[in-house]
C-alpha cells in the first residue's frame, strides 16, 4: 500500500473515531435516542465502507498479486487453498 493510500485510510479512521466520540458526547448530553441511533448507523456504515476498501485491496494485492511481489510485505507464503481459506474466514468475520 502506498503512502497516499495509507494517509487516506488513516484519515477515514480518524473521522470514524470522531463520530464515535460524537456518540459519547451525545450520550453525555442526554440527546434524543433516535439522533444517537442515527449516528450509530452512520458509524456502522463508515466502518463497513472502510472494511470493503481494505478487503478489496487485500484481494487485489495479496490474493491476485500473490507471488508477484505486489503483496503486503508481511504476507506469508501461502498456497491457493490457504489464500482462499483466509479470504473465507475474513469475509465470514466481516459479514457478521
Amino acid at each position: 500500500m502506498n503512502g497516499t493510500s495509507q494517509k487516506r485510510l488513516a484519515t477515514r479512521v480518524k473521522r470514524i473515531a470522531g463520530q464515535v466520540g460524537g456518540i459519547e458526547r451525545m450520550l453525555e448530553d442526554k440527546r434524543y435516542c433516535v439522533d444517537i441511533l442515527n449516528q450509530i448507523a452512520a458509524v456502522r456504515s463508515a466502518l463497513d465502507a472502510l472494511g470493503i476498501e481494505l478487503l478489496t485491496r487485500h484481494l487485489e494485492m495479496c490474493v491476485l498479486g500473490h507471488g508477484s511481489g505486489s503483496e503486503h510485505e508481511t504476507a506469508k507464503p501461502m498456497t491457493q487453498q490457504e489464500l482462499l481459506d483466509e479470504v473465507k474466514t475474513a469475509l465470514s468475520r466481516f459479514l457478521k
